[in-house]
């Protein structure tokens, strides 16, 4: 059975590849950041075990013997390989690649994260997308999630987040609703209109719907004879001609851009700041969810 090589060995043979490479002791010490006497033992120890002399030593200069640069050829090709394994494994570390686990809620995974999705796996095709839509806030750490998307204010914890882009809430409804009656000019001309409201499944609270009036935010209860618990229900209800219904834009936009949907009171119309992801710091390093985090952050 062959001898394996040691550590002490592995460190002469990259004392005596730099001292080669550089021509001196203290070159090579300096190169190391360790002493040069610290060099001169190792060589010495190497040049023992070897049997054979690598440098011809003279007062002023290091010079390598026949066999020296016969070897030292050699052992730069092994450092060279060892180099390579380095930095194969550094990329590896850098690959996006593994299971990402994302959590939001229905409307913003199926308007905002299922569109990024294809070209996000195009452009890193060895990473898998778990997307789980729920209207339950789950915990990244008990559910093993990498990041969240949430709309809504943040509470404080020890989550990192960014901002995604912004949107506004506003009102819609079918060409079909408006060509029997003229559209509102008001927030106070809804009372004229039939109107579809939301109805929120964890606190069984009706929405109230915000506009931007004169300077300042008020909101209106409209008193809607539709009131589902479901803002695609909403959205499928007001296409379907039911009425007026208030919805953001990111999920309306579709619909209006296949006019299926008709913006109005656009000049009342609120912005909002408040989708945020989220992810916790022990996934900071992760390379699958900082490619993801890029790839959302700048989709939007």
């Amino acid at each position: 059975m062959k001898e394996q090589i040691g550590f002490e060995r592995l460190t002469g043979l990259i004392a005596f590849a730099r001292a080669g490479a550089l021509g001196s002791y203290t070159a090579a010490a300096r190169s190391l950041t360790v002493s040069p006497s610290a060099i001169s033992k190792s060589i010495q120890r190497l040049e023992n075990h070897l049997g054979v002399t690598l440098f011809a030593r003279t007062t002023r200069s290091l010079v390598l013997t026949a066999e020296g640069r016969e070897l030292h050829e050699r052992v730069l090709q092994l450092l060279q390989v060892a180099e390579d394994i380095e930095q194969l494994a550094k990329r590896k570390r850098a690959e996006p690649a593994g299971t990402l686990r994302i959590s939001a809620s229905y409307p913003i995974g199926l308007h905002m994260i299922a569109p990024v999705i294809p070209q996000f796996c195009t452009i890193y095709p060895n990473v898998k997308i778990d997307l789980r839509l729920s209207d339950r806030v789950l915990s990244l750490v008990d559910e093993n999630i990498d990041i969240a998307v949430r709309l809504g204010d943040l509470a404080d914890s020890n989550l990192l987040s960014r901002r995604l882009s912004s949107y506004r809430m506003g009102c819609y409804a079918s060409p079909e609703y408006l060509a029997q009656c003229a559209p509102p000019k008001h927030p106070n001309d809804l009372m004229g209109h039939k109107t579809v409201n939301l109805r929120y499944q964890n606190t069984g609270q009706l929405f109230r719907w915000p506009f931007q009036v004169g300077g300042r935010e008020i909101e209106i209860l409209p008193s809607s004879n539709v009131v589902v618990d479901a803002s695609e229900v909403v959205l499928a209800s007001i296409v379907a001609g039911a009425g007026i219904g208030m919805a953001t834009s990111f999920m309306a936009d579709s619909w209006v851009k296949n006019e299926k949907l008709v913006p109005l009171l656009t000049d009342f119309t609120v912005e909002r700041h408040n989708i945020s992801a989220l992810w916790h710091e022990s996934r900071r390093s992760n390379p699958a969810v900082r490619a993801f985090l890029d790839h959302l952050i700048g989709h939007f």
